[in-house]
């Protein structure tokens, strides 16, 4: 599933590549797709005219604000009247990913949402297995008591809210190990396996620890792992091993460059020890029995 680095690697291409693109016509392949409103037409009717202003990322959502053009036949010269329209929001899930498309081509058999513009550019959703989602919601709504997830997120790990004190705070009384603190989105939001274990990893810390085990100097270097760790990987464009795709079709790098993930059996970068795999909270983990305690 994309993680937080992911997530903003595609929120960025869609903020650079949308420049004034307005929604002239959307094609739902799949019903499924649109989460709300109930009725696809609502969801078709409710986007049209619309511009893709401003793309911002909460955890592991998208949200576009969207612009609304009113006076649709104008003349020339004449003054765009713009209105708020709400926004869209959307949830790669495990497989989802856009793509812009400046030629026109047949859709493929996983393509679940085309949105193209006057120009009949196209933004396509193409998502395999099917579990990405996409919200509409309309000026006046709240998109935090719409969307369930969205609403119960935690704070962001770049933020100023997610410091030591909120973490010591969150996991005094936590019997739960700190991989599975690390993975609940309501505590922290964005991050996922692959960067629980790297940011645990680079902290020294074994995921199998009782969060409550944690003592505050841990905590420090764990909230600067994190923080390194998300930047490192935002660089490099995500990671290889998720099924992510930015707008250019292109994956990440950053796997190329993870220190345990998916490394079972190989050496350690640091003490040469072998790296080992379990399972915690049904999700493989990876870590380095010498380097973490």
């Amino acid at each position: 599933m994309p993680e937080l680095p992911e997530v903003e690697t595609v929120r960025r291409g869609l903020e650079q590549k949308l420049n004034n693109f307005i929604i002239k016509k959307v094609e739902v392949y799949r019903d499924s797709t649109v989460a709300f409103p109930p009725q696809k037409e609502e969801f078709i009717n409710g986007l049209h005219n619309s511009l893709l202003q401003n793309w911002n990322r909460r955890g592991k959502y998208l949200i576009a604000e969207l612009k609304k053009i009113e006076n649709e036949n104008i003349q020339f010269n004449e003054k765009i009247t713009l209105k708020h329209n709400g926004f869209l929001v959307v949830h790669l899930r495990m497989t989802g990913y856009f793509k812009f498309i400046n030629t026109s081509t047949m859709a493929c058999k996983h393509t679940r949402i085309r949105f193209f513009d006057k120009n009949n550019n196209e933004l396509r959703y193409i998502d395999v297995r099917s579990f990405g989602q996409m919200w509409w919601i309309k000026q006046g709504l709240s998109p935090n008591k719409i969307i369930k997830g969205l609403g119960s997120l935690g704070p962001e790990p770049f933020s100023d809210e997610f410091d030591t004190k909120y973490l010591k705070k969150i996991i005094s009384k936590r019997t739960k190990s700190i991989k599975a603190i690390l993975l609940d989105q309501t505590i922290v939001a964005g991050i996922g396996n692959i960067y629980a274990d790297e940011s645990l990893y680079t902290a020294g810390i074994s995921p199998f620890r009782e969060a409550r085990t944690i003592k505050k100097n841990e905590l420090i270097k764990l909230k600067e792992s994190i923080v390194t760790v998300l930047k490192k990987s935002i660089g490099s464009g995500g990671t290889t091993f998720s099924d992510f795709r930015d707008l250019e079709g292109e994956n990440g790098n950053f796997g190329l460059q993870t220190n345990v993930y998916r490394r079972t059996g190989k050496e350690c970068r640091k003490c040469g020890n072998l790296i080992e795999r379990q399972k915690i909270t049904g999700r493989s983990t990876h870590w380095c029995p010498k380097c973490q305690k």
